[in-house]
């Protein structure tokens, strides 16, 4: 087992170089200049030259990557000029490790900007998580067990409804009719978990709920669907056979061979949610990643774009490793080599 958490562990980390060379070739082959981006409206080309040159945009390609690469491992300043150093060292921006870039439009280190912002995210995709996961399960269990019939037709009916509807039309819903108009919640803030655990709790309840709602749906009917080619294998046959009990044979043998490809599609979903809610929290206005990403977008911040977009194939990337892990436990039939 340890042998092959090393492993996945060495492959996760080569995934995430691949994945921080193609972004930045991706975002830094655009041919609209980062550096004069930096330098607001009145930007003359020697001031343009000056801040390129400041802020490593001047070197090719590769080098800028291997610099970025560096100092996620051991940090970095920025601008990197010695002489700069010795002379005003008050000029220079130091990015300890993990340092994932720097922003000239906010005059702060990325790793700054994403400090803050990374448990708020944190905080709304696991409340999110656990409820989809006990609700989209449960719900499965039972459409499966009463295959055909009413329950079963009523929760798959209702979980194609709430699939159909959009991100931002259940969270505009639930925000505009039960926080505002009806007053049945009060309007959701975010409260660090620190400073009043309730608070942060209630906060947590609708925007949660909108999120869960979108990913409810789906696990419904994928709990549905493992359950049903479960219940029809050799082995449960021979168990209820031998007598034994119904519960035992449902949690012990059904549901556990069909949690692997549930387990599969969580982790997915929770390494990408955990990289920020983009639509939930806009409609909230959670001071989340998904919201800094909208706005490095809008205005084109590419250093902070670069900066997410590792942060979220980081997330991907140790969610399914965790997920690799969870399957021998999980099912004895699998084998960690």
């Amino acid at each position: 087992m340890f042998a092959y958490i090393i492993r996945r562990v060495f492959s996760g980390i080569i995934m995430l170089l691949l994945v921080s060379l193609v972004t930045f070739i991706l975002f830094f082959a655009s041919p609209v200049n980062p550096a004069r981006l930096s330098c607001g409206k009145i930007c003359s080309p020697a001031l343009i030259e000056q801040n390129s040159k400041a802020l490593g945009y001047d070197k090719p390609m590769i080098v800028q990557w291997g610099q970025f690469v560096k100092g996620i491992v051991a940090g970095r300043e920025f601008p990197e000029d010695a002489s700069l150093r010795k002379s005003a060292p008050e000029t220079i921006a130091t990015c300890p490790a993990p340092c994932l870039g720097y922003s000239p439009l906010n005059a702060e280190t990325v790793s700054s900007e994403l400090g803050p912002r990374i448990p708020v995210s944190a905080s709304l995709a696991l409340a999110a998580f656990v409820l989809w996961m006990v609700f989209g399960i449960s719900f499965g269990i039972i459409a499966a067990l009463r295959r055909g019939k009413f329950l079963d037709k009523l929760l798959v009916s209702a979980a194609l409804v709430a699939y159909a509807f959009p991100t931002f039309f259940i969270g505009l819903f639930i925000y505009q009719f039960i926080a505002l108009k009806w007053g049945l919640f009060p309007v959701p803030v975010y409260t660090p978990l620190t400073q009043d655990p309730l608070l942060w709790l209630q906060g947590l309840v609708l925007p949660a709920i909108t999120l869960a709602l979108v990913y409810l749906a789906g696990y419904v009917r994928l709990t549905r669907a493992f359950m049903l080619e479960s219940m029809g294998e050799d082995y449960l046959r021979t168990a209820k056979a031998k007598g034994l009990a119904p519960r035992k044979i449902l949690f012990k043998h059904t549901l556990r061979a069909a949690l692997t490809p549930i387990v599969t599609q969580a982790g997915l979903d929770l390494g990408l949610l955990l990289g920020g809610a983009i639509i939930t929290e806009q409609v909230f206005n959670y001071p989340g990643v998904g919201k800094l990403a909208v706005q490095a977008a809008t205005t084109y911040d590419l250093p902070t774009n670069v900066g997410i977009v590792i942060l979220i194939a980081s997330f991907v990337v140790v969610a399914n490793i965790i997920v690799d892990v969870l399957y021998g436990l999980i099912d004895p039939r699998v084998t960690l080599a």
